[in-house]
C-alpha cells in the first residue's frame, strides 16, 4: 500500500499521551526495581515504527514481539504501530521521550537535529564495504556506550543500532559523478547533517517527510531521492523514477530507543526479558534486511520498470573525496565528543577490516 500524503490521527496520539507509560512503570529512578510487589500482568508495551508493514523495521518488531512474549510467558505483550498510524518520525521520537510509547525507532536522518552526534551515521563513505564489519561495529557495546550520554540528554535510552541496508539513489538518469548532482533536487532525510552530504555534491537537498516522497516525485517537485532498496520497492518509487544507482555511500541505520526513566524504573525481571530479547533478535534483523533488500531488488528488476546502475570503485572514490568536507561540518556541530566518536569509529572500522577475511563488497543490503 502506498502512502501518498501526510495524515496523522491526532486522537491516537492524544490518547497515548494521556495514557503515559505502561502499568508496569514505577516512579523511582536508578536501577531496575526488584519485584517485591509483583506487577499485574499482562503488561502491554507500545512499539512505534518509522516504516510500514513489510519493512525491515516491521520484521524486526515482529521478531522482538515473538521473542519477548515467549520469554515472558505472555506476561509482556508488544503492540506494534507501523508508520502512518501515530505520526512522522520526529513525532514518534517525541512519543518515546514522553513515555507515550515504550519502544520506537529513531533514525539519525531526523534525530541528528536533536542529538548532533548521531549524525555521524549520515556521513558518506565512513563505514566499511564489508557488511560483516559493519554488523560487528553496530553491535559493539563500545559503540553503544559512546552514544549513551548524548541520548540520555534527551531522556532517551539507546537500546540498539539496527542496520537496514545500503542507501541507494533513484532519479530519471544515472548518478555517476558529482556533476550529475549539480542543482538536482534530491529528497534527503530531514536533518541538516543528512542534507549536507548531498549539498557537498552540488545538489539541492529537499528535507521532506517520508510519506510525501512519492507524491513529490510524481509531481516533479523533486528530481531524486535516497533510500535502501526495500523502501524504494515497498513505497513504489520505481513507478515515478527510471534509474536506481548503487553507490553504497552509507548504510541506513535506525536506532531503537525508549524513555530513559521508564527503562530504569522497569522491574528487574522485565528489564532482563527486554535485554535478552534484544540480543536474540539482533542477528535475525541483520539476516532479514539482507534478504529483504535482495528480494525487493529482484522484484523491481523482474518488473522491468527500473534500470540499475552500479558505480565502479573509481566512480565511488570521486564521491568519497567530495564528501570529505562534510566531516568537518560534523565536527563543528558536535565539538570534542563528536570528534572522538568520529575518530573511534574510523579506528574500529580499520581494526575490524584487518581482522576480517577478504570478501566481496555487498550491493544488496
Amino acid at each position: 500500500m502506498r502512502i501518498t500524503g501526510h495524515w496523522l490521527p491526532f486522537l491516537a496520539i492524544l490518547l497515548l499521551s494521556m495514557a503515559g507509560c505502561s502499568e508496569s512503570e514505577s516512579t523511582s529512578l536508578g536501577k531496575a526495581t526488584p519485584e517485591t510487589t509483583p506487577p499485574e500482568y499482562p503488561v502491554t508495551w507500545r512499539f512505534a515504527l518509522e516504516e510500514i508493514e513489510g519493512s525491515v523495521q516491521h520484521a524486526y518488531a515482529q521478531a522482538l514481539k515473538e521473542s519477548i512474549e515467549e520469554r515472558s510467558d505472555g506476561r509482556i505483550l508488544l503492540d506494534i504501530f507501523p508508520y502512518g498510524s501515530l505520526g512522522t518520525s520526529a513525532q514518534l521520537t517525541e512519543l518515546a521521550k514522553n513515555g507515550s510509547v515504550q519502544l520506537a525507532f529513531a533514525s539519525p536522518g531526523h534525530l541528528a537535529d536533536q542529538i548532533p552526534e548521531v549524525g555521524v551515521f549520515t556521513l558518506h563513505y565512513l563505514l566499511s564495504d564489508d557488511g560483516n564489519v559493519n554488523r560487528q561495529l553496530l553491535a559493539s557495546p563500545e559503540l553503544l556506550a559512546m552514544f549513551e550520554t548524548p541520548y540520555a540528554s534527551r531522556n532517551l535510552k539507546l537500546l540498539a543500532f539496527v542496520p537496514e541496508g545500503w542507501m541507494t539513489w533513484t532519479a530519471n538518469k544515472p548518478l555517476r559523478s558529482p556533476a550529475d548532482f549539480q542543482d538536482l533536487r534530491i529528497r534527503t532525510m530531514t536533518s541538516d547533517m543528512a542534507a549536507a552530504s548531498y549539498r557537498a555534491y552540488g545538489a539541492q537537498p529537499e528535507q521532506t517527510p517520508f510519506s510525501q516522497v512519492y507524491t513529490d516525485l510524481q509531481l516533479r517537485k523533486i528530481d531524486a531521492q535516497a533510500n535502501p532498496v526495500f523502501a524504494i520497492e515497498e513505497m513504489e518509487f520505481y513507478e515515478v523514477q527510471s534509474t536506481l544507482t548503487i553507490a553504497r555511500p552509507t548504510q541506513f541505520i535506525a536506532s531503537l530507543v525508549t524513555n530513559r526513566d521508564w527503562y530504569q524504573a522497569l522491574p528487574e525481571k522485565q528489564q532482563q526479558w527486554l535485554d535478552s530479547s534484544l540480543k536474540e533478535v539482533a542477528e535475525i534483523a541483520w539476516r532479514s534486511q539482507e534478504e529483504l533488500n535482495q528480494a525487493r531488488l529482484k522484484t523491481m528488476l523482474e518488473g522491468e520498470q527500473l534500470k540499475v546502475v552500479e558505480l565502479t570503485e573509481e566512480e565511488r572514490a570521486v564521491f568519497a573525496e567530495a564528501s570529505q568536507p562534510v566531516r568537518q561540518d560534523y565536527i563543528n556541530a558536535t565539538g570534542e565528543r563528536g570528534t572522538e566518536i568520529l575518530k573511534r569509529i574510523q579506528q574500529l572500522v580499520e581494526t575490524l577490516e584487518n581482522q576480517a577475511p577478504e570478501s566481496a563488497s555487498e550491493t544488496g543490503g
